[in-house]
């Protein structure tokens, strides 16, 4: 496999662009950065794949290996590839070292931002946000605290009510609780009424997520819940329409702007709520629609409230807000998303597609952003 080379002469940005990673929502990652890679302006960009195993370690990988990756759809995995990829430790030297199978080691040309195209944890959650901090890389998207929190749903609604944005009622559960004493844990949670929502309060693309009807249905949503997270959030059912809107920061501290908010529509009854398999799966469970058939002044809160909550978080870069827009009018935020997917179908580059900004331009917007940010306290 090639290697990136230096050319003294070039001004374009060198981008290094992250997927797989160590999460469930590896495949995913795959397939978003196969379409950012496939769409990015490399007249002027130049740009450093790196595909990172489900163990961890890190290889320079291309667009035609990730095309045959993700062709495998949910199965799909990066494994390994010819060179692997070591990150600098600050003093300046922003080079990447490549190490091949014979441990001989070659360098990249310096790396002027980082693009983490990586959901939940370890890659959406703070971790690699640090890991570049440290190395004195920049990168595109919130930094550390923000990604911690926009990650983990409690603290992130801890946040939503801090600023005063309306939250669904909801219970925190952790391993230590429910071991200690599960019917108490069963007490607190039907003070919620049914239907409710068994969450992993740190996983994404609705991985262990149970819509739970009854009482008798608890103890297995809560034990496939812990399959992913020791803590776990339950959510009281709203009934509403699902509604989402994508922030795109601006320079120089200048307000974050929204998109024309879209709607996940289920036409599949059989999906009860927006899954794993009506997200990537089936082709016919749901369908996106934006904008969303909604009233004016209904759209522009949503997208007064989808810049609240990334500022709540103290978001940079981007995030997608996530809102229940119910009969009696009322907008309830459920969550937000810090590295939303960039996927062909993905809700956060449509919504900005129909909102005047094409797929190549929001990617360009996203690296600029970065470039123009400084490391550490800001």
């Amino acid at each position: 496999m090639s290697h990136p080379t230096s050319d003294a002469h070039s001004k374009k940005a060198t981008v290094a662009l992250l997927a797989g990673g160590r999460s469930s929502e590896h495949p995913i990652s795959l397939i978003t950065a196969c379409g950012v890679l496939g769409s990015i302006d490399t007249d002027k960009f130049n740009v450093v794949m790196i595909g990172i195993t489900e163990d961890g370690r890190w290889y320079l990988t291309n667009l035609e290996e990730l095309s045959a990756l993700t062709a495998q759809g949910a199965s799909a995995r990066f494994t390994a590839g010819n060179q692997q990829v070591f990150l600098p430790l600050g003093g300046g030297d922003s080079r990447l070292r490549l190490v091949d199978g014979n441990n001989e080691m070659q360098y990249s040309e310096p790396i002027d931002v980082v693009f983490p195209l990586l959901h939940g944890p370890f890659g959406e959650d703070g971790t690699v946000q640090g890991l570049l901090e440290m190395a004195d890389l920049k990168y595109v998207g919130c930094g550390v605290a923000a990604s911690a929190i926009g990650m983990d749903k409690h603290f992130m609604k801890v946040a939503f009510e801090s600023a005063g944005l309306e939250v669904g009622p909801y219970e925190v559960v952790s391993k230590r609780q429910w071991d200690k004493d599960p019917q108490t844990v069963k007490e607190r949670i039907a003070n919620l009424g049914f239907p409710l929502f068994v969450k992993p309060a740190r996983a994404g693309s609705s991985f262990g997520i149970t819509k739970v009807d009854a009482a008798e249905e608890l103890d297995a949503a809560i034990e496939e819940a812990h399959r992913f997270d020791p803590k776990l959030v339950i959510e009281a059912g709203i009934e509403g329409r699902e509604i989402e809107c994508a922030v795109l920061d601006t320079s120089a501290g200048g307000v974050p702007r929204a998109s024309y908010p879209g709607e996940i529509v289920i036409t599949d009854q059989d999906h009860g709520f927006y899954d794993f398999d009506a997200k990537y799966v089936s082709k016919n469970s749901a369908r996106t629609q934006c904008p969303a058939d909604l009233p004016e002044d209904v759209q522009k809160t949503i997208r007064e409230l989808a810049v609240e909550a990334f500022l709540a978080l103290d978001g940079e870069g981007l995030s997608r807000a996530d809102f229940f827009y119910t009969p009696d009018g009322k907008i309830i935020i459920n969550e937000v998303n810090t590295m939303p997917g960039f996927t062909p179908i993905s809700m956060y580059k449509t919504m900005w597609e129909n909102s005047g900004i094409d797929y190549p331009s929001l990617i360009e917007e996203l690296i600029q952003l970065a470039l123009e940010r400084p490391l550490g306290l800001r």
